[in-house]
């Protein structure tokens, strides 16, 4: 199977045309060396991927027939991943939720100052 076809297949991507994408900007490489998405993925192959800056570790256990349950995921691949990433997103989203909500605008004169007495 394709590797752009078995990563949709394993839902790390809504569409396989994102899957196609993500490995033609080199985001996915099967057994440490990039791949093209034309590539075929055989089980025991170990897929790296870069997806919302977590590198996520796959290892291909079987090929799914067409796209599957996401219950059912767990059959074709074993994720090994460390836990540390995600726990690194998760402090990349509470700093950003920290300061301040998209879209408030200007800093206000009390922003202003805390943010002058961080820097001093």
């Amino acid at each position: 199977m394709r590797i752009d076809k078995y990563l949709w297949c394993i839902r790390y991507f809504k569409t396989r045309g994102l899957a196609a994408e993500a490995i033609k900007k080199g985001h996915v490489s099967v057994n440490n060396v990039k791949a093209k998405a034309s590539r075929d993925v055989f089980p025991l192959d170990k897929i790296t991927l870069r997806r919302d800056q977590i590198n996520y570790s796959i290892k291909v256990l079987d090929i799914p027939p067409s796209r599957v349950a996401a219950k059912i995921v767990d059959l074709y691949r074993k994720d090994e991943t460390p836990p540390e990433s995600f726990e690194h997103l998760e402090l990349i989203k509470l700093s950003k939720e920290h300061y301040r909500a998209k879209g408030e605008g200007r800093p206000t004169k009390k922003d202003r100052r805390d943010i002058d007495e961080y820097t001093e």
